[in-house]
């Protein structure tokens, strides 16, 4: 079964708690804290798999949960980090946060990618002790593990795209020139999902071609096939057009050429320009040219490449694939989709909710906030204008007026997760 898309659910793993214990030794005084801190959550990673082309076993598994750090322990032992989990997709997938629809990654490069970060451990209570504060007796809970809602899409990655009508010959088309073997028979729409073919030209000459299943008029609107695979040709290259010219089936070449380019636009304007081949079939059935030399007129006037053959009986498919090969050496490469993550860090945060809980231990003040843990994420502490950005944040949300309101003093100490600095107004 073919499935291009599913939702699934994804969390990292939590980082364990850092220990809370006192180094208790014979003939050994004041041994001090030594509260271990706790160990990394595991990351969710999305990995490729060449040996996948369908998202079936995600649509079956929609939850992926890696496992928590273990916590601290004494004699300033840490927690043992979780192992990482792997989440495995067909190339060409594409992850998108599920409620904004945004590009997190395009699994194309063949590069794992962390999807979801493990939280760090906490400290324990050996990090607290200070000339004035000898004996702590508190510790960091760990940090959350990153969690998302995505969709996953996939987008094959061909360089070639075969179009046409069903029942045009694109399925035997791929059969001559491929060792692929899709599914032939003599009835409209018996190609039901994608199949990809490589193209051997020549020694170390090759490209990947994709028989799309057959789009008919309304496909851009969901009706047929088309509406679920007309994705699959956003990343082609080039589309070779297959047009019936026998004129067993009463259709007009011409039309049905118009039909589909018509659909590609009302789908994608930007997939309406990819430079086309006309390819007129079952020229061998030909006993009229009259629609052949039509269809011929017309990509002249288009000024598109015309080519005549018979897939069927192996006639100009050897020639069109020729053509194929050197035209594609004068395009760009496959496309590939720029990652959002940047503005998806800010799509997370839900501003109608700044809740955040203080608590105050031994003179420092503890805050914590799921939506203050995201901006975190995003900012890096090193850098002043990212730092004054954060501050800002801070402010505009209320965080500094309910210090205020706790009591907090010049030179508190304020922790917010792993990041801790001195208050001052």
């Amino acid at each position: 079964m073919f499935v291009d898309s599913t939702r699934i659910y994804v969390k990292a793993g939590d980082g364990g708690n850092g220990a809370v214990s006192f180094h208790r030794e014979k003939f050994v005084a004041a041994g001090g804290p030594d509260g271990g801190d706790g160990g990394k959550g595991g990351d969710i990673i999305v990995r490729i798999d060449d040996n996948l082309n369908t998202l079936i076993d995600l649509r079956l598994k929609r939850k992926f949960i890696a496992q928590n750090g273990d916590n601290g322990k004494p004699g300033k032992m840490y927690g043992k980090s979780a192992e990482n989990m792997i989440v495995k997709v067909p190339r060409g997938t594409l992850i998108k946060e599920a409620e904004s629809g945004l590009i997190i990654k395009d699994m194309s490069d063949g590069e794992d990618f962390v999807l979801c970060q493990g939280g760090k451990g906490g400290w324990g209570n050996r990090h607290f002790a200070t000339p004035t504060r000898q004996i702590p007796n508190f510790a960091k809970q760990g940090i959350p593990g990153e969690e998302y809602h995505v969709i996953l899409e996939l987008k094959l990655i061909a360089d070639v795209g075969l179009l046409g009508f069903p029942n045009v010959g694109k399925s035997t088309l791929l059969s001559v020139v491929s060792a692929a073997r899709p599914k032939i028979a003599n009835y409209h729409f018996t190609t039901l999902e994608p199949n990809l073919g490589v193209i051997s030209v020549e020694a170390e000459k090759s490209f990947v071609m994709a028989d799309i299943p057959g789009i008919i008029e309304g496909a851009s609107e969901g009706l047929g096939l088309g509406h679920k695979f007309l994705r699959h040709v956003e990343r082609c290259r080039l589309l070779v057009h297959i047009v019936d010219v026998s004129g067993i089936e009463g259709r007009d070449p011409v039309e049905d050429l118009e039909i589909i380019n018509n659909e590609l636009k009302n789908f994608s304007p930007i997939l309406a320009e990819c430079p086309q081949i006309i390819a007129a079939n079952k020229i061998d059935a030909v006993s009229d040219r009259v629609l052949a030399d039509k269809l011929k007129k017309h990509a002249e006037m288009l000024e598109i490449p015309y080519f005549e053959m018979s897939a069927a009986a192996h006639i100009g498919t050897r020639e069109l694939m020729y053509y194929v090969y050197d035209r594609l050496a004068e395009l760009p490469p496959v496309k590939t989709y720029e990652s959002e993550f940047t503005q998806l860090e800010t799509n997370f945060i839900d501003k109608s909710d700044y809740s955040i809980k203080i608590t105050k231990n031994d003179g420092i003040f503890f805050i914590e906030g799921a939506w203050l843990l995201r901006i975190m994420r995003s900012v890096n502490f090193d850098d002043n204008e990212s730092l004054q950005y954060f501050q800002r944040v801070l402010r505009n949300s209320g965080v500094i007026k309910k210090l205020v309101a706790e009591d907090i003093q010049e030179g508190d100490t304020v922790s917010i997760y792993d990041f801790e600095f001195e208050y001052f107004s």
